[in-house]
């Protein structure tokens, strides 16, 4: 199963406070992902480490994942890899 299907680009999720003071990502993910699931394909896909995640389901039957990454790792970085900012 591929737990992490696209990053999030709102306005809200992809914003200087959300990335560089917060140093988190936001994901869509599988519905049935866990977050041990998100958290090892995470690190396996962009080399990093994964401090804490928050999961929530939204109305419209999606899974939101906002992946907050260890002070070693920047997360602005991984944004602009991913081409969010």
């Amino acid at each position: 199963m591929k737990a992490l299907k696209y990053p999030l680009a709102t306005e809200k999720s992809s914003g200087i406070i959300a990335i560089e003071k917060n140093n988190r990502l936001a994901y869509i993910v599988d519905s049935r992902a866990t977050k041990t699931d998100i958290k090892k394909e995470f690190e396996e896909t962009f080399k990093v480490k994964v401090k804490k995640i928050n999961v929530i389901n939204t109305p419209i039957n999606q899974r939101k994942a906002y992946i907050t990454l260890t002070s070693q790792y920047k997360a602005s970085e991984i944004a602009m890899k991913l081409k969010l900012v």
